[in-house]
Parts: structure tokens; C-alpha cells; sequence
């Protein structure tokens, strides 16, 4: 009978202890999170959102795609990186693929003479991060050397100078994190978003 009412006083006082512990971690600290985050930082905790006119257009922490249905990159955008997950954020990765690997090194070189040939510069000139998918595939950034790169080629499609876009671009660059982590970057869609502003002013001036 001792026994009996022990193992039933232990059951009663883990069954509590799990019961404490869900609201308490399942409930109360989560809600208590989500409400300081929408209080504190509304838009990260929203996913980074980014709209234009009113309409949501992405999210300035994942990477996407400026390229016709046909997968050929639309000249007045800049271009992001290569994306191993086909910039879905739902399968979101790397290609695993190791840098001796003759899959990767050939894709690399191939890309490296598809952009070449498509921004007019010789393949020496073509920057890394424009041939190679980050590890999460879905990087909304790119070196300011890339960016710059595709200056002359979007000047162009947008009839616009080459010293305008270029300034865009500059005013676009992100600094290293805490002034020495990674390197100056661009984010590809709010640069694209800005372009567009500015195209419309121009046509607008016209």
C-alpha cells in the first residue's frame, strides 16, 4: 500500500512538473518572445520583408532570382549569385560539392565565361562570389566588385550613364560587420528596388 501511494504521489508530482514546464516554456516564454520582438524589431521578426508600392517583393535576407521564365538574366537587374536551390527558400543548401570536385570545377568555369560574355569583361575579371552558390544558396548579397561589374551592362539596358548607376551601386555597399567581419557587400534587391526608383525618375524627367 506504501508503495502504492508513493508511486502515485511521484506520477502526481512529475505530472505537475511537466504541466509548469509546458505553460511555461511552451506558452508563456514563447509569447513573451514574440511580443518583445514585434516590439522591439517588427520587421526582423517579420521575416525582413522588403515592398515597393505597397506590395511585399521579397525579403532582404534571402537572395532571389532576376532572370526571364527561360532562366536567362534580365539585363536591367543586377544579378545575385548562383543559388544550388534554385533560390527556393524551402530548400534551402549548398551544392556539398568539394573544390577539386570536376562537377563543380566545371560549372564554376562555365559560369565564369557565361558571365564574361555577358557583362564584356575578360574571365580573369569576373569575381568569385559571381560563380560560386553560398551555403545556404539563397545569399541576398554580393561583393561590391561584382556589383560594380555589372555597372556598364545595366547602364545600358536602363538607358542610363554608367556614372549614375555607379553611384547607386556606391551608395548601396554595406560596410564589414563591426567595421573587420566579411567583406563589403551589396544586397542585390534592395539595389534593384533603388535602380527602379531611379528609372522612373528619369523617365519621369524626360
Amino acid at each position: 500500500m506504501s508503495t502504492i501511494r508513493t508511486t502515485a504521489r511521484t506520477t502526481g508530482v512529475a505530472l505537475r512538473a511537466v504541466l509548469v514546464l509546458t505553460v511555461l516554456l511552451g506558452l508563456a516564454y514563447p509569447l513573451a518572445v514574440t511580443a518583445v520582438s514585434q516590439i522591439a524589431l517588427p520587421a526582423q521578426a517579420n521575416g525582413s520583408i522588403v515592398t515597393s508600392g505597397g506590395k511585399a517583393v521579397g525579403s532582404s535576407l534571402l537572395g532571389q532570382s532576376f532572370a526571364d521564365a527561360d532562366g536567362t538574366a534580365l539585363p536591367q537587374y543586377f544579378q545575385p549569385r548562383p543559388s544550388a536551390s534554385d533560390y527556393d527558400a524551402t530548400a534551402s543548401g549548398g551544392s556539398n560539392l568539394g573544390p577539386s570536385n570536376p562537377d563543380l570545377v566545371s560549372t564554376t568555369e562555365k559560369r565564369r565565361a557565361e558571365i564574361a560574355a555577358r557583362e564584356r569583361v575578360a574571365p580573369s575579371e569576373v569575381p568569385a562570389d559571381a560563380v560560386t552558390a553560398s551555403a545556404s544558396g539563397l545569399d541576398p548579397h554580393i561583393s561590391a566588385a561584382y556589383a560594380l561589374l555589372q555597372v556598364p551592362r545595366v547602364a545600358e539596358a536602363r538607358g542610363m550613364s554608367a556614372d549614375e548607376v555607379r553611384r547607386i551601386v556606391e551608395s548601396m555597399i554595406q560596410g564589414r560587420d563591426l567595421g573587420f567581419l566579411g567583406e563589403e557587400r551589396v544586397n542585390v534587391l534592395q539595389l534593384n528596388l533603388a535602380l527602379d526608383a531611379a528609372s522612373a525618375r528619369v523617365g519621369e524627367s524626360r
